[in-house]
């Protein structure tokens, strides 16, 4: 049985996406998107090498170990394997993204470029995987390709190679570069080693032009290029809109069943990454995701709008499991879809407005806000004012129970508030009195019932002692500054009652829900809490929080959704959006200044 583990990278151009192991496999690849099928799902299988579909694979005969790195400010990524002879092969991984005839060229290929060190044996296996990994595609061999036929589509794999070799998964001496590309079923019409190298070469271009221009902090440089590139390679490009992470059904802990579909846009998370992003001077990805919400909102019908959609926009997302994928470590079930979308959660509504907000204050942008767009989010304005005081699933998405969650609360708040501040730029005197005054009224409704005098902290809900993670948000979102009595004493209730004994990672919140008491910590978590500590004045601390939690990174930059505060093993969907914006707000806040080390 082949254990897995999240020593994973992540390439892509915006429309797929790949993991790719420490062994060169390509473990994960949905096709023809993000939420597509799993056509190489061997992340999520426990077979041996000579049974597995759903793979894609460079063997070494003789390996030893490997060194796996990316190109710097990249998404091209390099692993090289190694024999017990002295012997190699560098195997360069990338999914072409470029400029070309004036628009973004970004195909359904995944580029492979196999460099040999001497004299080494491989072996290549490509077996993508259809109907949820069950099955194979039948396999028809032409004079320089392989042409994979599905139940639903036919996909290619192109080289040099010799064709037969890579037919019948049989060992050659790899005897010069050679290249390998895998997509659609099209006949690729020049040398593929000029078509690999060209590509390549455009896409490198790309990748580092773009990471130039990124506003970035003087310390951490490395990290928060590599959570910007990570980020950016979650945003479906055609549409705008933004996934939670490239997989579905790695569990937030050990055979806990808490095994979900990340494959979609949460509107909440989509913010953070927006913001983020916004504050490395990266608004392009604001303005495609913001065009995503205007339709969502536009087309908005029912009571409640739901938190997350399909990356089309489109709402339904029947939740099922894939009963043919035994999961990851063999920890099922494999889930498709999600029945989050079916949820009430309020906080949705501050979201929205929350990443509109930029578009009617900052001078970069092409199409600014106008009284139109100020019109639309007043809709979602008026949603919050009428449900900040109603039950809610809440931003955890608990499926057995409804409360008023102070967090929701406190992102309806933001939504009228920044509604105040939009109208009165754009000089709507009457609507900003309303809104000031809606967010007024909201303001009072927390302090009085959301906030437990007793503890001196607001509480995970209304009228509660229990805390939630969520409310060092408080800060961020600009409800309470950062060295009010009422703040610090939230940190200090979220630190006695969040952090196990031992750890200063931090839980989400540690009561029993739908699967039981929570066993690991969840990552964005902690970096909320070390820009918390950050704002209260406590810099010194947050700075050692800060370069321990980067440590908890893997090899290559990456960070999931949960930490086991014990082994600080990685743990839940990867690589994931929340933890890589984390990374990025903290690295901003805690940094020294450009201009005190120039």
């Amino acid at each position: 049985m082949k254990e897995r583990n999240l020593e994973l990278a992540l390439i892509g151009n915006c429309v797929i996406g790949a993991l790719v192991d420490k062994k060169a496999e390509v473990v994960w690849c949905c096709l023809p998107r993000f939420d597509g099928e799993p056509v190489f799902c061997s992340l999520l299988k426990t077979d041996g090498p000579e049974t597995l579909m759903g793979t894609f694979a460079i063997d070494l005969d003789g390996f030893s170990h490997s060194e796996q790195h990316y190109e710097k400010n990249t998404a091209i990524l390099k692993t090289t394997l190694y024999d017990d002879r002295g012997n190699g092969v560098v195997v360069t991984d990338f999914v072409p993204r470029f400029t070309q005839y004036g628009r973004m060229f970004r195909p359904m290929m995944l580029n492979r470029k196999l460099k040999p060190i001497g004299s080494p044996k491989i072996r290549v296996r490509a077996r993508p995987a259809c109907d949820d990994g069950a099955q194979g595609y039948n396999k028809i061999q032409g004079s320089n390709h392989i042409r994979y036929i599905g139940s639903d589509k036919a996909l290619r794999l192109t080289t040099g190679l010799s064709v037969t070799a890579v037919m019948d998964e049989t060992w050659f001496i790899l005897d010069g570069e050679h290249h390998l590309v895998f997509g659609d079923d099209k006949s690729i019409k020049e040398p593929i080693k000029q078509l690999n190298d060209r590509f390549l070469a455009e896409t490198e271009s790309y990748w580092l032009e773009w990471s130039r221009y990124l506003a970035i902090p003087f310390e951490w440089q490395d990290a928060v290029i590599r959570a910007a590139i990570t980020l950016k390679l979650s945003a479906y490009e055609d549409t705008g809109a933004i996934i939670a992470a490239m997989t579905t059904s790695i569990p937030e802990a050990s055979d806990t069943q808490r095994n979900w579909d990340y494959r979609f846009c949460w509107l909440r998370d989509s913010y953070f990454t927006v913001h983020a992003l916004n504050r490395l001077g990266t608004t392009r990805t604001m303005e495609q995701y913001l065009q995503y919400l205007v339709n969502i909102v536009a087309d908005m019908k029912e009571e409640h709008l739901q938190p997350v959609f399909c990356i089309n926009g489109t709402k339904q997302m029947t939740e099922r499991i894939a009963h043919s994928l035994p999961g990851y470590r063999g920890m099922g079930p494999v889930r498709f879809g999600n029945q989050a979308a079916e949820q009430i959660q309020h906080d949705v509504y501050g979201a929205i407005v929350l990443s509109a907000t930029q578009m009617f204050f900052d001078e970069r942008i092409r199409r600014p806000g106008s009284k139109e767009l100020f019109e639309l989010l007043e809709t979602i304005g008026d949603k919050a004012f009428s449900y900040y005081n109603q039950p809610d699933a809440g931003l955890w998405e608990l499926r057995g129970s409804q409360h008023v969650h102070t967090f929701s609360s406190m992102m309806c708040w933001a939504a009228a508030d920044r509604l105040a501040k939009i109208a009165r730029k754009l000089n709507l005197t009457d609507r900003y009195h309303y809104w000031h005054e809606a967010s007024h009224t909201i303001r009072e409704a927390i302090e009085e019932r959301g906030f437990n005098a007793e503890l001196n902290a607001y509480t995970a809900t209304w009228d509660g002692d229990t805390m939630d993670a969520s409310l060092l948000l408080a800060c961020e979102l600009g409800f309470v500054n950062g060295k009010d009595p009422r703040f610090l004493g939230t940190i200090a209730q979220i630190e006695d009652k969040l952090m196990p004994e031992g750890s200063k990672y931090l839980f989400r919140y540690v009561v029993e829900d739908d699967f039981g008491t929570p066993e690991n910590a969840f990552t964005i978590c902690s970096f909320w809490y070390i820009d918390a500590l950050a704002s209260a004045g406590r810099t010194d601390e947050a700075r050692e929080l800060f370069e321990e939690l980067l440590a908890k990174r893997n090899h290559l930059g990456l960070m999931s959704e949960d930490l086991d505060p014990k082994t600080g093993e990685l743990w839940g969907n990867f690589p994931q959006t929340y933890s890589m914006v984390g990374i990025i707000n903290s690295a901003r806040v805690l940094s020294k200044k450009w201009e005190q080390e120039l």
